[in-house]
């Protein structure tokens, strides 16, 4: 049975939670512009229609945040003519690797030890925190790119919800989109027809029990929290959104106010 999708976003077969950020109200009364700015999952299992919608959208740039071992994983995205595919790791393959070997092996005993008590939420708090303070070279790269010709553009991790979504909100801070706009959007990839589909090693009914998907599930939900401890990080480390963007990321009041002209109405 096909997954009804609201009629406002394409139904795409192989590529989830894919939306555009479009419309989103700034603090001075402005709108983000549609068709200039898309998220999603990974592209590497888009059909063949997935495709030739995503080519509609006349996309320049698609920024991919997956790393190595991601891509080993998932494959790589498919290739749209005419589109420059840029791929920014906002993680390092490395980290973790044992942790997520665990989620997809673990029996419910391991599963428990590194999740149980709310250890699966501080991890993703922690992960959130540590992309902000350490990924601000690629952080200034997507605005950069952005606010001199990489739009319409598409930035994508694997599920689409942390690595694409802490992109797209530092995106959105540096157009001056609300806050509560910004975590409205956030929240939206908890869609059940947008999640990511969570893989386990094992077919068995067990893989799969409600325990097992309690504890899996702070790594597969977007939270508030995980969005409020990323701004807090950059509140607390750089004092500010200006100074983050300015300090943090080398974004001149010059090169923002041309992001803004290019992605706001």
């Amino acid at each position: 049975m096909t997954q009804q999708v609201p009629s406002t976003e394409p139904e795409l077969a192989g590529v989830r939670n894919f939306r555009d950020v479009g419309g989103l109200p700034t603090v001075d009364g402005r709108r983000v512009r549609r068709g200039v700015l898309f998220r999603s999952g990974h592209l590497a299992h888009a059909t063949g229609e997935d495709a030739a919608f995503l080519t509609t959208l006349g996309l320049h740039t698609i920024f991919d945040f997956r790393n190595a071992a991601d891509q080993k994983l998932e494959g790589p995205d498919v290739e749209l003519p005419g589109v420059r595919n840029v791929n920014l790791p906002l993680s390092d393959p490395a980290d973790g690797a044992e942790f997520w070997k665990m989620v997809r092996d673990g029996d419910l005993d391991q599963l428990r030890a590194i999740l149980s008590d709310g250890k699966g939420a501080d991890r993703m708090i922690a992960s959130y925190r540590m992309i902000i303070r350490s990924r601000t070279a690629e952080h200034s790269q997507v605005l950069h790119a952005l606010a001199e010709d990489s739009v319409p553009a598409l930035m994508h991790c694997a599920a689409g919800k942390d690595r694409a979504g802490l992109s797209i909100a530092v995106t959105l801070l540096a157009l001056g989109v609300e806050r509560e706009a910004i975590l409205e959007d956030y929240l939206k990839s908890n869609a059940k027809h947008r999640r990511y589909k969570v893989h386990r090693s094992s077919s068995a009914a067990s893989a799969y029990s409600p325990e097992v998907m309690e504890l899996l599930s702070p790594l597969f939900d977007a939270r508030a929290e995980y969005l409020a401890a990323a701004f807090d990080t950059i509140e607390e480390t750089w004092g500010g959104v200006d100074a983050y963007l300015e300090k943090g990321l080398g974004l001149t009041p010059e090169a923002r106010e041309r992001l803004r002209e290019r992605l706001l109405d």
